[in-house]
């Protein structure tokens, strides 16, 4: 037989060194050439952010555009959020990272202004798809605490910390040299500062006089054109927010003791109404008692009815407790509509942009600290409308997230019909307010789900097509268990102290709809589909005892065979054979001995009754050992084919036959080593202390690692972090036990390389301290598996039912299946398992593995069609079972399938039957890899992996050939790592922040198209006309006063502003900035860009030279003609 070599790999290529192959190829291996014509090239790639999804996390000021009719939403880490109707959203981000302060919409202009905590405002231009900075301004010696726009000006009243006001040029981004100085304003008699300016607006009726509100509780009504203050108005209690009444004779002030003063502009002496909204009314008249303050009033009138007077805290000091509410006063009635979160802002939305017409208020923007309201002013009851943006994914704190692109068509009706009857009932009738924009004309088509695991066990189905985000449907896997009642029913375990059905990891089978679900409680639930609704009397549960039995497999028999068929476990069976146990958990310590065989949850007794849509199939539960709690679930797999679900921990793995109701295989990871396996360590003997268990939220979202096993995602510490070097330990454990993720090498990495956690703040890994942690880790997890169908052994010739095992240690497991004929002998004959022994040893624990045929195509794992399994006898007859066409079979010393195995550190691609390594990559030696996965793109496949150093790459395969490696987002937190996933079509996603999804695409074919999927926040609308003064109003001037801004701010008569107060800088959307970033490393498409913009400032210029040219020519041809009448009859020698 002929053998040749292979070109050698060398432990240590970094991720952008090129592939190599194993030093010595087995007889048959082909040769590298003769492999696969690969397609894939590196032009196929490039990396970009897509779309954001979600509630802004930490907002902190709101804006709306009353006729573009978009909102705009700042957060404290400088985000932009722009919504118009359902599926127009859009993010940008500022530079510097400080917190929004204010937003001020250029109504109908296409543009808005951004206040910043680090004193610079921004002007954005909307025009285009991905909004951009046009110009920037940077007060160098004064904090800005106030901004004001009016209406169709482009003069922006800016307020400061020590009471002054700057006045900035909004087209030109240029201070004006009129200034409104404190001392000024103020009584000169006064001997204190006013304080910051914390209110600026301009008279409704005459733009020349400006209301200037200060903190101390002085209002000032300055006169522009005089430059003097023409009243002020004094109250004793501090002011929070100012509103004026539409025909600009009184405004409302509200203050800090939680009153509202209402006060007549030619009456400065004293308010004309003071009220307590929340106040108890004593009955000797005293005044009443203080109340909190009232942070925000708006006063709003209709034509038709009372004024609108809606107003946020001004609650009685004496409601302890009591959640944030929205107040609104509407004539004699006063409605307190109490808010699930504090409320940051709220705006009132009316019919017209003009403030001098009647305001006909018609809803409220409630923006709160975790979600946005809004609420129906013209519905009796207030109610809210239903929010059509996907804002829901923080409703419980996400623990796992999974992303399924390309997936069957029907998929997505099927559960938007089921998802649709779970609605909440009582919205409002009306369409929502905010419709603004337009739909992207984007060419993706292909259907995307995205799964989310949640703290509370709920999992949320969301519809991801077309760079949208919804809700399909939402499945509570809690209501299988029963849940504590009282204070006195409650467990006072120390296992779940907080959310115990938190969800840990799923597996899902799209074609066949089934899903497979692990809680942090180690107990796993399988799902089926159903249309018809059904109840089920018992739920069908099964109790796992995984231990591993060290004693006895310290010393193999030499005399079994290499590969011996595994018994059938006996330490469970049926549900109907043992009797399940409803204990609830006590405590490890308990009086009456160590607690054994006893599940962290009590699964319900009573009957179940379950809509359409996911219905319990089976429940399967780790149970207690000896006093020792059972070990978080870490990989998870099901098959709809094989009828099989496999999980695995630290204890070793359980193979479960979820449509016999039966435990398979239980065993621990060692004993699936073959007696003469190369591989085989010597097993270690079982750790004393329990291992704290890996949280699943990060501790942004307040969580952090317990000493307990199955500790929730979200609860707290059970004691307090003394020391950086605890703080670091528990982050590290936490990486530990992340889900199908992390390995035990993989956590001391991380916990030296994390520059949040590590000392020195840098990315160096310490090799003691990784041998110290490998050393307290005494077992070896599972961390991913694999059904396929191949070669169970060398010698095989035909394909088989298999299962791919991988370890935290690096090791693949080949495991044989043999199923039973279909039909009833199905469902009675045992399914037998025999360990085949190790395929590969990878640097790393595996995560994630894969079959490609002889071509280089993706061998899917078979999967049987959905059927209702309620419905007839005769509909189910006609799904059959279906699986991949099985590959030929294997002449002697001929390869025809590739096995994909990919590590934290390295990938590896082997022949089969022959088990020859013929392609190894070390993908990083400094860091490791977080998420890896085989996804299709471009009609064919590669391996995307994400490294905690913050790079994303693509292998080709079966070559693993570098294409892509893009230093993206270096890892900083848990929440990245636990959620950060691949998908089909060069799709990506992760959770950027406790509330919001990011997407990503590594594919060049979706960031060419990106532009044309966007959605458009601005439409050409016309603005609505001014209101009409009226014919006595006109004749008597009691209508508006204009005012010409020009002639007092501009620069012939205010004069030029100080230099040092602020800076000017170019934004990179303004002309400026891009020409700038043209001599570039991307000049040419600074260039083009530019280019682009040129054409769009100077169309103006060119229909005025077109104008000019149709008028010379027509000048040009009179001129010809005049010139032929007079030549005309005039022979040649009289010219």
């Amino acid at each position: 037989m002929k053998k040749f070599n292979i070109r050698k790999v060398l432990d240590g290529l970094t991720a952008a060194s090129s592939s190599s192959s194993s030093a010595t190829a087995q007889p048959g291996a082909p040769r590298e050439n003769d492999v696969v014509q690969e397609t894939l090239q590196t032009e196929q790639f490039q990396l970009c952010k897509t779309v954001r999804h979600g509630f802004p996390y930490q907002p902190s000021s709101m804006a709306f555009d009353p006729v573009q009719k978009i909102l705009a939403i700042g957060t404290q880490s400088g985000a932009l959020r722009l919504f118009g109707r359902a599926g127009v959203e859009c993010y940008c981000q500022h530079e510097s990272g400080a917190a929004v302060i204010q937003l001020q919409f250029l109504i109908n202009e296409g543009a808005l202004v951004s206040a910043l905590a680090d004193d610079s405002i921004h002007l954005w231009n909307l025009r285009q798809k991905i909004p951009a900075i046009l110009h920037s301004l940077k007060f160098n010696r004064e904090r800005i605490t106030y901004c004001h726009l009016p209406f169709q000006s482009k003069w922006l009243y800016i307020g400061t910390e020590r009471g002054n006001i700057h006045i900035v040029n909004v087209e030109s981004f240029t201070l004006s040299g009129y200034v409104i100085m404190w001392n000024k304003a103020i009584e000169l008699s006064t001997k204190t500062h006013p304080g910051p300016v914390v209110h600026i607006s301009d008279n409704p009726m005459d733009e020349g006089k400006l209301l200037i509100g200060f903190e101390c509780g002085v209002v000032v009504l300055w006169d522009l054109k005089s430059k003097k203050a023409d009243y002020r108005y004094n109250y004793d209690e501090a002011i929070h927010s100012v509103a004026w009444h539409h025909e600009g004779k009184q405004f409302v002030c509200s203050h800090s003791d939680g009153t509202l003063t209402t006060w007549n502009v030619r009456a400065p002496a004293k308010p004309a109404q003071i009220i307590t909204p929340h106040g108890k009314q004593p009955k000797d008249g005293k005044k009443p008692e203080p109340c909190k303050p009232i942070l925000k009033v708006e006063y709003k009138t209709t034509r038709a009815g009372d004024p609108f007077m809606v107003l946020s805290g001004g609650l009685s000091y004496d409601t302890v407790g009591r959640r944030a509410c929205l107040t609104v006063m509407h004539g004699k009635s006063t409605a307190v509509l109490e808010m699930d979160y504090p409320i940051v802002d709220f705006l009132t939305l009316c019919e017209t942009p003009y403030p001098n017409d009647y305001q006909e208020a018609y809803a409220v923007v409630v923006l709160l600290e975790k979600d946005l309201v809004v609420i129906d002013l013209g519905q009796i009851g207030y109610p809210i409308f239903e929010n059509p943006y996907p804002l829901g994914i923080h409703e419980s704190p996400v623990t796992c997230c999974e992303y399924f692109a390309d997936c069957p068509a029907e998929l997505i009706p099927a559960l938007y019909s089921i998802g649709s009857r779970q609605k909440r009932q009582g919205y409002s009738k009306k369409e929502w307010p905010i419709s603004g924009g337009n739909w992207g004309q984007g060419a993706q088509s292909y259907p995307e789900i995205i799964i989310t695991g949640h703290a509370d066990g709920s999992i949320k189905f969301w519809d991801a097509s077309a760079l949208m985000l919804q809700v399909l449907y939402k499945l509570k896997t809690a209501k299988v268990f029963e849940r504590a009642r009282g204070k006195d029913e409650k467990p006072s375990t120390d296992i779940v102290e907080e959310d115990p059905f938190a969800i840990q990891t799923l597996s899902w089978c799209p074609e066949s709809r089934m899903l497979c679900v692990a809680g942090v409680s180690a107990h796993v639930i399988v799902y089926r589909f159903s249309k018809q609704e059904i109840t089920t009397e018992v739920v069908e549960l099964l109790e796992v005892r995984m231990q591993s039995e060290f004693s006895d497999v310290d010393s193999p028999d030499p005399g079994g065979e290499q590969t011996p068929t595994l018994p059938t476990s006996g330490t469970s069976s049926s549900p109907q054979e043992s009797e399940p146990h409803f204990q609830p958990c006590t405590g490890s310590n308990s009086s009456d001995g160590p607690r054994d065989n006893i599940p962290c949850l009590q699964v319900r007794s009573s009957p179940l009754k379950q809509s359409p849509g996911y219905q319990v199939e089976l429940v399967i539960q780790l149970v207690w050992v000896s006093g020792e709690p059972p070990q978080q679930i870490t990989s998870l797999a099901i098959n709809s084919s094989y009828g099989l679900v496999v999980f695995g921990n630290s204890n070793g793995l359980a193979v479960v036959d979820y449509l016999q109701k039966t435990l398979l295989l239980n065993m621990g990871t060692s004993e699936l080593y073959s007696p003469s396996e190369p591989y085989q360590r010597q097993p270690r003997s079982p750790r004393k202390a329990r291992q704290p268990s890996g949280a699943l939220c990060d501790s942004n979202d307040g969580s952090n690692a317990s000493e307990d096993r199955c500790k929730s995602p979200t609860s707290g510490p059970s004691s307090p972090c003394n020391s950086d070097d605890e703080r670091k330990q528990k982050f590290i454990e936490k990486v530990k036990l992340k889900s199908r993720r992390f390995s035990k090498t993989v956590a001391s990495d991380f916990g030296s390389v994390s520059s949040r956690y590590a000392k020195d703040n840098s990315f160096t890994r310490s090799r003691s301290s990784s041998v110290t942690s490998i050393d307290r880790e005494s077992r070896e997890a599972i961390s991913s598996f694999h059904f396929c169908e191949s070669y169970s052994r060398k010698t095989e010739s035909l394909v088989s039912p298999c299962l791919l095992v991988g370890t935290t240690q690096g090791f693949v497991i080949m495991v044989a299946l043999s199923l039973p004929p279909g039909g009833d002998q199905r469902l009675q004959q045992p399914v037998g398992i025999s360990s085949c022994g190790t395929l590969m040893r990878l640097k790393g624990g595996i995560l994630t593995m894969a079959l490609l045929d002889s071509t280089g195509t993706l061998l899917p794992p078979s999967y049987e069609p959905w059927h209702d399994p309620n419905a007839s006898d005769e509909e189910k007859e006609k799904s059959r079972r279906r699986r991949p066409a099985s590959s030929p079979s294997s002449q002697e010393g001929q390869d025809i399938q590739f096995a994909v195995l990919c590590s934290e550190k390295q990938a590896k691609v082997v022949a089969l039957p022959s088990q020859t390594c013929i392609y190894k990559h070390s993908i990083t030696e400094t860091s490791f890899v977080l998420r890896a996965d085989v996804v299709q793109i471009a009609g064919t496949n590669c391996i995307t992996c994400f490294c905690a150093n913050g790079h994303i790459m693509t292998l080709s395969l079966p070559s693993l050939r570098p294409l892509l490696d893009v230093n993206y987002l270096p890892l900083t937190d848990m929440r990245i790592a636990r959620t950060f996933c691949f998908s089909n079509m060069g799709q990506a996603l992760y959770l950027t922040s406790p509330t919001e999804i990011q997407r990503i695409t590594y594919s060049q074919e979706t960031c060419d198209n990106l532009q044309e999927m966007l959605s458009e926040l601005f439409t050409p609308v016309e603005t609505p006309e001014a209101p009409n003064r009226g014919f006595f109003k006109g004749l008597f001037g009691g209508g508006a006063q204009s005012l010409d801004r020009e002639d007092l701010f501009g620069e012939t008569a205010a004069g030029k502003a100080s230099r040092s107060l602020a800076q000017h800088i170019p934004g990179p959307g303004s002309m400026e900035g891009m020409k700038g970033a043209a001599s570039g490393v991307v000049g040419e498409l600074a260039r083009a860009r530019i280019a682009l913009d040129e054409r769009g400032q100077k169309l103006g210029e060119l229909e005025e030279r077109t104008a000019a040219m149709m008028a010379s020519a027509e000048s040009f041809s009179k001129h010809a003609h005049d010139m032929m009448l007079k030549y005309k009859d005039k022979k040649w020698y009289q010219l």
